[in-house]
C-alpha cells in the first residue's frame, strides 16, 4: 500500500502540470511544435515521393483566420499530416482497379475460348486460337460442359440389349465406369456382372432411392423399356402402334406430349409396342438427316431401329390392317387418348403417393386425377430417359450464355498458376476419366427454377400475376435462406421486366424475344420460327427438371409435366409450391 505522502506529492504535481497545459502560451508552443513535425514529415516525403507533389492540398490560408487553438490542431492533423495516407490510399485504389481489370480480362478471355471450343462445329476457331496464341489443350476444363459426343456413345450402348438377349449392362456400375478396362481378368467380376444385367437390374436414367421418386418408378422404367424393345421385332406376335405426334391448332408442347403419354397408356394395355412417326416441331434445320421431323433429335427414339422399320413395313401391307397386327393413332377415339385406363400392370401404386405438393398454403394429398398424374410422369420420364447429342448440345450453349461467366472466375479462383503459361498437355487421370464422369455439369446451386404461365392460358386456369409466384419463392427462401439463384422460364416480356423489383435474387433465362400484350401462344410461337420455339422450350424444361427446387402452376400442362420429370428423377421429397390446382382435380 502506498504512503500518503507520496500520493499527495502526486496529486500537487497532476494539478500544476494541468494549470500549465491550460494557459495559453503552452498551447502556442504544443501547436507550433506539432505544425513542426508535420511540415518537416511532409516535405521529407516529397522529397522522396515518385509522384509529383502539389501544395495546393495544403490550406495555408486557414492559419491566419483560426482564432482557436482547438480548430488549428483540428485543421493540421486532419487534413495536413494525413496528406501521405491519402497518397498511398489512392496508389493502392488504382492497383486495386488495375487488377480487377487485369481479372475481368483473363475472364473474358477464358470465357471466350471456351465459347470457341463449344462452336466449333459451327465456325472456324482456329482463328481465335491463332489471334490470341492459344493452345486448345491448355484451356482448363469448362465445368459447365458436358462431352455431348462421349456421352451419347455411352447412353446407347446402355439402350440395347446385351449378347444372348441380356438387358443392357444396367449394373451398379456408374458413368463412364463400365467402359473401364480391368488391368487384369477378373473371371468372378465378370461372373456376376453379367449375372446383374440377366436379371435385369434397374436403368441408369433414375437417380436418388425409391423414397425420392414416385411408387415403383425403377420398376415401372425397366419394365416400359422392355415392352417398348423386344428381342425380335419380326416375331408375328408382336404388334405395334404407329402415332403421329398431335398437330392441330392451337396444340403446345407440353399437350403433345401429353397426348402421346396417353397414346403409350393404350400400347401398354394392349401389348403393341409403340412407334411414334412425324413430330412436327422437329421439322427444321437443326435436325438434320433421318432425325428430321422426329422426336429422335431431341431424345433416344421410343423404340430399338429394328422395330421401327418392321412398322414402317407393315404399315404398307392391307393384311396386317385387317389382321390388327399395326394400328394408327386414328383407330383410338380422342377420349381414349387424353382420359383412358391408365396402365394397371404394377398394381395402383398413385394411391399411396406421398403429399408433397402445396397448393393456397395446404399440402394436397388426394384429388380425382392420381392415377393420371403417375402415370403422366412415367410416361414422360420414359420417352425423354436418354438426350440426343443435339439436346446435349443445346443445353451446354445455354448453361454457357447464363452460368459461363461465374464458372470462369470460379476456375481462374481456383487455379495454381496462369493457365496462358501453363502449355503443357496434362493427361486425364482414371479417376477424373471414369469415376467422376457421373457428376452433372455444374450450375449455381441451389437454384429455384420457376415457369410464369400466363397469356391466352387464362381460358384454361386462374392466372397468377408474377408477384405471386415470388411470394412462394420468398417462403423457400426463408427455409433455405442460402438460396438466392431463379432459372426463370416464361413467354412475357412484362415478367422480365418485373425481376429488376427484385435485387435480392439472381435471375437466368434464356435470351428470346418474349411476347408482349395478350397474342396467342401459337401466333407467338409462329413469329419465333419452328427451331428457336422448340429449342428453348426443350432447354427450360430439362433446367426446371434438374433444379433443386420449382415453383409453377398445376393449370399449365407444360408445368404438370415438369413435375412428372422430377418425380421421377430423385426430387419428390424437394416439393412444388404451385400459385393453382389443375382444372381437372
Amino acid at each position: 500500500m502506498e504512503a500518503p505522502s507520496q500520493k499527495s506529492l502526486e496529486k500537487v504535481l497532476s494539478q500544476r502540470a494541468l494549470q500549465m497545459s491550460s494557459s495559453f502560451p503552452c498551447q502556442i508552443c504544443v501547436v507550433g511544435l506539432l505544425c513542426g513535425v508535420c511540415l518537416t514529415s511532409l516535405f521529407l516525403a516529397a522529397l522522396t515521393s515518385i509522384g509529383t507533389f502539389e501544395f495546393g492540398v495544403f490550406s495555408f490560408s486557414g492559419l491566419s483566420t483560426m482564432n482557436s487553438t482547438t480548430q488549428m490542431i483540428n485543421m493540421v492533423t486532419s487534413e495536413d499530416c494525413n496528406y501521405e495516407e491519402k497518397g498511398t490510399e489512392s496508389r493502392m485504389n488504382t492497383q486495386k482497379n488495375d487488377d480487377k481489370r487485369s481479372t475481368d480480362e483473363k475472364v473474358s478471355l477464358l470465357y471466350s475460348a471456351w465459347s470457341a471450343l463449344l462452336n466449333e462445329s459451327m465456325i472456324d476457331d482456329g482463328e481465335f486460337f491463332q489471334r490470341f496464341r492459344l493452345s486448345k489443350s491448355s484451356v482448363p476444363k469448362a465445368p459447365h460442359f458436358e462431352n455431348c459426343k462421349l456421352k451419347t456413345q455411352v447412353n446407347e450402348r446402355l439402350d440395347t440389349h446385351g449378347k444372348n438377349g441380356r438387358f443392357p449392362p444396367w449394373t451398379i456400375w456408374k458413368g463412364f465406369l463400365d467402359i473401364y478396362p480391368p488391368s487384369e481378368p477378373d473371371e468372378q467380376m465378370r461372373y456376376f456382372r453379367r449375372q446383374a444385367m440377366s436379371e435385369g437390374s434397374y436403368p441408369p436414367w433414375i437417380t436418388g432411392s425409391d423414397d425420392d421418386n414416385y411408387p415403383f418408378t425403377r420398376k415401372v422404367q425397366r419394365d416400359i423399356w422392355s415392352h417398348q424393345h423386344p428381342l425380335n421385332c419380326r416375331d408375328p406376335n408382336v404388334r405395334f402402334l404407329v402415332a403421329d405426334w398431335e398437330r392441330l391448332p392451337g396444340f403446345g408442347m407440353g399437350a403433345q406430349i401429353a397426348g402421346m403419354c396417353g397414346i403409350l397408356a393404350i400400347a401398354i394395355n394392349e401389348k403393341r409396342v409403340l412407334v411414334t412417326n412425324y413430330f412436327n416441331r422437329a421439322d427444321h434445320d437443326g435436325c438434320e438427316g433421318p432425325n428430321r421431323s422426329s422426336w429422335s433429335c431431341y431424345f433416344f427414339p421410343e423404340t430399338s431401329q429394328e422395330c421401327r422399320d418392321r412398322a414402317f413395313e407393315l404399315m404398307k401391307t392391307k393384311e396386317a390392317w385387317e389382321n390388327g397386327t399395326i394400328k394408327g393413332k386414328e383407330s383410338y377415339r380422342s377420349k381414349e387418348i387424353w382420359a383412358g385406363p391408365t396402365p394397371r400392370v404394377w398394381g395402383n401404386p398413385w394411391s399411396y403417393l406421398q403429399p408433397t405438393t402445396e397448393i393456397n398454403g395446404s399440402l394436397i394429398s388426394r384429388h380425382r386425377k392420381m392415377h393420371q398424374r403417375w402415370w403422366r410422369a412415367q410416361a414422360v420420364r420414359y420417352l425423354m430417359r436418354f438426350q440426343t447429342e443435339y439436346t446435349c448440345g443445346l443445353l451446354n450453349v445455354e448453361r454457357h450464355a447464363a452460368f459461363g461467366w461465374e464458372a470462369a472466375k470460379m476456375v481462374l479462383t481456383g487455379l495454381s498458376q496462369e493457365w496462358l503459361e501453363d502449355v503443357t498437355k496434362k493427361p486425364k487421370s482414371d479417376i477424373e476419366e471414369y469415376v467422376w464422369s457421373s457428376h452433372k455439369p455444374w450450375t449455381p446451386r441451389p437454384i429455384l427454377s420457376m415457369h410464369v404461365r400466363m397469356g391466352d392460358k387464362a381460358c384454361e386456369m386462374k392466372l397468377a400475376e408474377f408477384e405471386d409466384y415470388m411470394l412462394l419463392a420468398d417462403r423457400i427462401r426463408q427455409r433455405f435462406p442460402h438460396l438466392d439463384s431463379i432459372w426463370l422460364s416464361t413467354e412475357m416480356q412484362e415478367v422480365i421486366e418485373k425481376t429488376n423489383l427484385y435485387p435480392n435474387w439472381k435471375f437466368y433465362y434464356t435470351n428470346v424475344r418474349r411476347q408482349q400484350g395478350n397474342a396467342t401462344m401459337a401466333s407467338y410461337e409462329a413469329s419465333l420460327g419452328r427451331k428457336i420455339s422448340t429449342n428453348y422450350p426443350m432447354v427450360n424444361f430439362w433446367m426446371a427438371a434438374e433444379a433443386d427446387f420449382f415453383v409453377g402452376a398445376l393449370g399449365s400442362t407444360w408445368c404438370f409435366l415438369i413435375d412428372g420429370m422430377r418425380n421421377t428423377g430423385g426430387k419428390v421429397m424437394a416439393g412444388y409450391l404451385s400459385v393453382n390446382k389443375d382444372r381437372f382435380w
